[in-house]
């Protein structure tokens, strides 16, 4: 069996990506890229323990794409590295950035070849253009750009981590602690995606599926009493309101629902228990809000929603444009792709006998297409 583990870490926030999407999360075919490229790693069988790290309200999620072993990240690059550290037992650890996504088969090799000569080995790139440090032209012969993945004697490395002070890369920590270092001729694919326009530098990568995914909600809520009647985020002319953890705002539930559903990312009391208090008598909007959020920064993009509201009371006729602007405004579509629609059940059943109502929800998504900032 092999002595090495790979950590890949994908626990980043991407705020230098200056897109609603995470880099983690942008669709090759329909794999986010944290898989990709964990996949493309794997098939080389040189390791016995792939360790992802990611954010912790990602896991679940990461979870259902594949059965790697997921640890949470920290605040740092160095703490996530930590963490992962914790569960290595093999005696060398490789450890790649997940926006460093075309790592050739032919590095890969020439990293693991030379892991008895050193503490940690390292890739890098030669610096063709001159190069001045604080108004002072320096020999650029003694400058390298430092790449990942690093190799390193996994004992030694979790020994030089254990400090207060900030490093970048595995290496400058190992030096630091005074290990050794060896470095090898990288290569210019093995490119880091940092800045948006870094991803027309990746050609390994394939564009995304142009496949269209849709989901559908369903909720009812009983009338109460007590408080006021919210429905698709508008709030409506009524003695009673809806028994609920929330508002109970009943269409905006069934949206989240549907949402939910077209991403795969369950549904709306798994993200949103009804046994907590944190959402108790909460604007339903502001759940849809976090929901939409949620929806773009995993890499989809939603194409239009659906309503339809079966009611024997209230009537809603006057409400709809209203709510349709409400939500497509929240939704970040246009209001053309923002259909409610009303209807009663004819008097029957316990909507009929007006003692609730009930919303069937229908939406649909595609994945962010990157491959827009290669023609920008």
């Amino acid at each position: 069996m092999s002595d090495l583990t790979l950590i890949l870490l994908a626990a980043g926030s991407s705020s230098r990506f200056s897109q609603d999407v995470k880099k983690q999360w942008l669709r090759i075919g329909h794999k986010p890229l944290w898989q990709f490229v964990a996949d493309r790693l794997q098939k080389s069988n040189f390791f016995s323990h792939v360790i992802v790290v990611a954010a912790a309200d990602e896991i679940e999620f990461m979870k259902q794409y594949a059965s790697f072993d997921f640890v949470i990240g920290g605040a740092s690059r160095q703490e996530s590295l930590s963490n992962a550290l914790s569960h290595v037992t093999t005696k060398y650890v490789l450890v790649n950035d997940i926006a460093r996504a075309c790592i050739s088969q032919t590095l890969l090799e020439k990293i693991i070849e030379k892991k008895d000569s050193a503490d940690v080995i390292v890739p890098y790139l030669q610096v063709t253009d001159t190069v001045v440090y604080e108004n002072e032209t320096i020999d650029r012969n003694k400058v390298k750009r430092v790449q990942t993945p690093q190799l390193s004697q996994t004992k030694i490395l979790k020994q030089a981590l254990e400090t207060k002070e900030v490093f970048t890369d595995e290496s400058s920590a190992i030096v630091a602690y005074g290990g050794s270092r060896t470095f090898i001729l990288g290569e210019d694919d093995a490119h880091k995606l940092t800045y948006v326009h870094d991803i027309t530098k990746l050609p390994c990568l394939t564009p995304p599926s142009k496949d269209i995914l849709s989901g559908n909600g369903f909720d009812v809520h009983a009338f109460d009493d007590k408080g006021e009647m919210w429905l698709g985020g508008v709030k409506i002319e009524s003695d009673f309101g809806f028994k609920a953890h929330s508002d109970g705002d009943v269409a905006i539930h069934a949206l989240i629902d549907a949402l939910l559903g077209a991403a795969g990312m369950g549904d709306i009391g798994m993200m949103f228990p009804d046994n907590d208090d944190a959402y108790k008598d909460i604007d339903s909007k502001e759940l849809l809000k976090r929901v939409v959020k949620k929806i773009y920064n995993f890499g989809f993009v939603i194409i239009n929603a659906d309503l339809t509201i079966a009611a024997q009371t209230p009537r809603i006729g006057k409400y709809k444009l209203q709510m349709r602007k409400i939500l497509a405004e929240i939704l970040g579509i246009d209001s053309s792709r923002m259909n409610i629609k009303a209807t009663t059940t004819e008097k029957l059943g316990f909507i009929g006998r007006s003692e609730g109502v009930g919303v069937i929800a229908n939406a649909n998504l595609k994945y962010y297409d990157w491959k827009m900032i290669e023609e920008i």
